[in-house]
């Protein structure tokens, strides 16, 4: 599904997922032997969207939305990645807002990660969504549920609120809009490369790109 659709598209838990990246045909052991393509596999983009990581490392982007069933589906798979990422690899997650309603959901992330709750309840919340079919799209009903996973509301309700996750938030979108994301899962790599999809392909060209900007660094 194309950005257009997530911006007409209501946001309510456990309806048909909202974005849904171009797919990605090559099977992963036929990827090790084909290299990635661009304009196939993935974008170089006309401009370099900007990095927070030295140098010394290439920042990867995943752009997603909570909403969305081909990230809860990717999520795994993504971890597993990260967990045998190399060091000079750096990841960021970019929760993105295609529309005013996927505000509250990209609060609850980055409030998440300012409380160091992002192990312990970024996969709960996919699997509150798509698995409990828990409407987790409105500021009360995400802080409802987070309470009952035992944080404090009112500190976790502070961090949801104040001016600082809000202007995470809108970094996210301007990052977004500057690797061109059309819908998610995707990836974003150094600021050079946008790769949509979502599975063990995207990861094998992935880790082609970031092997390449290393070479370069």
């Amino acid at each position: 599904m194309q950005r257009r659709d997530f911006s007409r598209s209501l946001l309510a838990a456990g309806t048909t997922a909202l974005g849904a990246a171009s797919g990605l045909t090559l099977t992963p052991a036929l990827a090790q032997r084909v290299g990635p393509k661009e304009g196939v596999d993935f974008m170089r983009l006309a401009q370099p969207a900007p990095v927070q990581s030295p140098v010394s490392q290439v920042e990867v982007l995943e752009f997603f939305a909570y909403s969305c069933i081909h990230c809860f589906n990717f999520e795994p798979i993504f971890e597993d990645w990260i967990q045998k990422k190399p060091a000079h690899v750096t990841v960021r997650r970019m929760p993105v807002a295609f529309s005013p309603q996927f505000v509250p959901m990209q609060r609850l992330y980055f409030t998440l990660e300012a409380m160091n709750l992002v192990d312990k309840l970024h996969a709960k919340v996919f699997q509150a969504i798509h698995v409990e079919r828990l409407p987790l799209t409105t500021p009360p009903a995400i802080i409802d549920w987070v309470a009952k996973q035992g944080v404090d509301r009112a500190k976790f309700t502070e961090i949801f609120d104040i001016a600082a996750t809000g202007q995470k938030a809108q970094q996210a979108v301007n990052l977004q809009d500057a690797y061109g994301v059309e819908g998610t899962p995707a990836l974003g790599i150094g600021g050079r490369y946008y790769l949509p999809g979502q599975g063990p392909r995207t990861l094998v060209v992935a880790n082609a790109l970031i092997a390449e900007l290393r070479a370069k660094a």
